[in-house]
């Protein structure tokens, strides 16, 4: 049973605040409770009535007298603690606050913001709110908000960050026949949040789609927990606002530049299952396709049309959208061919003309919904001379009754000519579009959810042990001489204990220590001042290539160290850092930006000198990456092609560059301290990997 049953379902539901003048927020409650059909008591609590709309009104909650599931509470935020208290005390399990004046208003609406958490937290009551318009349940049936509507009975659950998208949603979707199956507020969410009422959504019967207005995540962790196992049940539809980067932080890494608010947001809603659209209208023509239709066995698209225009235009948004053109059976051909004009075209898009009544799109439609190679099929209809829009809905919907297990949705464009057939497949659960773009957008988005619910879950990694100590005294180190960044030959042991290949490295005081490690590492070797201070190198000297003998070496490490002294004499160099020079590889970037809700999010793409320029790059989270989804970031780059062998070249070591896009990965979990990440680049060879430079951040 759901935490938020009786939530839901309340035995008993308290208004404090109850109102008897109309118009006043706490009238509204009590007379939405009572025209709701709630079955439950309903207990109007205000010192200065009796009566409430014919209900028994109590001066305080106490004076019930017997348990209360749900307090709705609509009183001044002053108030507002006092009542909490009092519901706490008496064995209230969920609390609405509808009650505005709290961290929306500034520091002191914060204050007691938090007051309210710790009270509810104290007598383990569950809060909605504040500032919201409450909930509703159309199964219990319940009304629980100030709403000036009550939708139809349905089977989407409706949850909105915006008070104002709640009420104007109910008003339209009464315009259009829309059901819901709950209808939820969140508000400041202090308490409940999105993540769980998804949860709750998941797991009831009434509730076959889930849809999601939100402008931030509350918990980020507990958000993609929640949601992956939700998305496995239900699709899980989200409308996220707030995309401008506008805001969004600076960051001195290649990761942080290129990881923005927005792309992290679309990297946990794809990794979870989660469906994203960018507008309502979208949202809730999603809502209507899934609630309606089933999911289809493949991505094979069928297109019925009575003029060549749409059905092009269908044809280009099946193959921009990943989806697959039909290839009907010899049998299915010969059967079209013989029924329909010379002049009509038999293969996908099937088109039989401009001429085409309701008995020829009947005919043509059964043979494409019975071709085996069909997994779904969309019909366009354009008005012309001969059309019979309303006797073609009918069509439709008798084949749709013959073939209901392949999804099956229409076009019919135009205006009035076409209004009253699309009204009769609306009515018959069939979603009609006005063009063809968001019929094909719908069936991509069913096509795509059905193949997530159909992979195989993702299987842990396997345990694999790495040098944690190494890592611990090199952070210790690096915090007592009151540093954030690492060396590079830091960050290199860093990389290399949690098994990332690097090029060997190692810092050096003097010229003899510099000659004798370029002797252990063998030649050439590249030299470079060590310094977090020193951000350009290049610019005072402080890095020389290609150095091939003991000598040469020990010569560059005093011009270094004397360019140092010449151009930053208060610059006080840690030493010098050898480098093997590694012959040219595949260049890659591995990188990790900390995100503030959702953690570690891990950066595969092109290397060097061009990865802000293509930005030709793929995020996952860190956390319990798998090998398969390491995979997967690889292939959705262009570097995907260079490891696979370009123009003659041998193919790269993918399972290595795998293993270190999975060594990082854990790295950066098991090391919450580190902000950001940059190797860059990664050499890939026919065997194994180098890191070149790795470039470590520590908060």
């Amino acid at each position: 049973m759901s935490k938020l049953s009786s939530f839901f379902a309340p035995a008993a539901v308290a208004v404090v605040g109850a109102s008897n003048t109309p118009g006043k927020v706490g009238h509204s409650l009590v007379r939405n409770l009572q025209e709701s059909g709630y079955p439950g008591k309903i207990l109007p609590i205000n010192p200065k009535e009796k009566e409430i709309l014919g209900y028994r009104c109590f001066p305080d909650i106490a004076a019930v007298g017997e348990p209360v599931d749900l307090a709705v509470i609509s009183i001044p935020a002053v108030h507002v603690l006092q009542a909490a208290r009092e519901c706490g005390a008496a064995g209230v399990k969920h609390l609405i606050v509808i009650s505005a004046g709290f961290k929306e208003t500034g520091t002191e609406g914060l204050k007691l913001e938090r007051e309210l958490v710790g009270i509810c937290q104290e007598h383990g009551m569950n809060l909605l709110g504040p500032n919201c318009l409450g909930m509703m349940d159309m199964h219990t049936p319940l009304n629980a908000s100030f709403a000036g509507t009550f939708p139809v009975k349905g089977e989407i659950a409706f949850v909105s960050q915006s008070g104002a998208i709640c009420t104007a949603i109910l008003d339209w979707s009464l315009e259009r026949g829309i059901g819901f199956s709950k209808f939820i507020s969140l508000g400041n969410k202090a308490g409940l949040n999105e993540a769980d009422f998804i949860e709750d959504a998941a797991s009831d019967p009434y509730t076959k789609v889930i849809l999601c207005y939100i402008e931030s995540v509350a918990d980020g962790r507990r958000f993609i927990r929640v949601a992956r196992s939700a998305a496995r049940k239900k699709p899980i539809i989200i409308f996220k606002s707030g995309i401008s980067e506008a805001g969004a932080r600076a960051a001195s890494s290649h990761t942080g530049a290129l990881a923005g608010n927005d792309r992290t947001y679309q990297t946990v809603f794809e990794q979870c299952g989660l469906l994203r659209v960018h507008s309502l209208e979208e949202l809730f023509a999603l809502a209507t396709v899934f609630t309606t239709q089933p999911l289809p066995k493949g991505d094979r698209v069928a297109i019925l049309t009575n003029a060549g225009g749409p059905g092009i235009i269908a044809a280009d948004n099946i193959e921009t959208r990943g989806l697959t053109m039909a290839r009907f059976e010899k049998e299915t051909i010969e059967a079209l061919r013989s029924k329909l004009p010379a002049e009509a075209n038999v293969y996908d898009p099937v088109d039989v003309i401009g001429d085409a009544r309701a008995d020829r799109y009947a005919f043509a439609l059964e043979k494409i919904m019975a071709d085996p190679n069909v997994d779904s099929a969309v019909v366009l209809l354009t008005p012309q001379a001969m059309t019979e829009p309303e006797g073609t809905a009918e069509a439709i919907i008798k084949a749709k009754e013959n073939h209901k297990d392949k999804p099956l949705v229409a076009s019919f464009m135009g205006g009035p000519a076409v209004r009253k057939g699309a009204d009769l497949l609306e009515a018959a659960g069939i979603p009609c579009y006005a063009f063809p773009e968001p019929a094909i957008a719908s069936l991509a988005s069913m096509v795509k959810y059905a193949s997530f619910r159909r992979a195989p879950l993702p299987q842990p990694e396997p345990p694999r042990q790495f040098d944690r100590r190494t890592v611990e005294q090199v952070f210790a180190r690096v915090r007592g001489e009151g540093r954030k960044v690492l060396m590079g030959s830091e960050a290199a042991e860093v990389a290399a204990a949690f098994g990332v290949s690097v090029a060997p490295l190692g810092l050096a005081t003097s010229h003899a220590e510099a000659a004798r490690l370029a002797e252990e590492y063998g030649f050439p070797v590249v030299l470079k001042v060590a310094s977090p201070k020193i951000m350009h190198k290049t610019d005072i000297g402080g890095v020389r290539l290609n150095l091939s003998s003991s000598e040469e070496v020990r010569q560059a490490f005093a011009q270094i160290m004397e360019n140092v002294r010449r151009y930053l004499p208060q610059v006080t160099p840690h030493g010098v850092e050898v480098q093997k020079m590694m012959p040219k590889g595949r260049e890659l970037i591995i990188g990790m930006n900390r995100d503030l809700i959702f953690g570690p999010m891990i950066m595969f793409g092109m290397g060097g000198i061009y990865v802000n320029l293509l930005k030709d790059v793929s995020f996952r989270l860190a956390e319990n990456l798998t090998r398969a989804e390491a995979h997967a970031m690889i292939k959705e780059t262009k570097a995907y092609v260079l490891l696979r062998g370009f123009r003659g070249e041998p193919p790269a070591d993918l399972e290595a560059v795998v293993d270190a896009l999975l060594g990082i990965a854990r790295l950066c979990v098991e090391f919450p301290e580190i902000s950001e990440l940059d190797v860059n680049p990664l050499f890939a060879y026919e065997k194994g990997v180098a890191a070149l430079d790795v470039k470590i951040t520590i908060s």
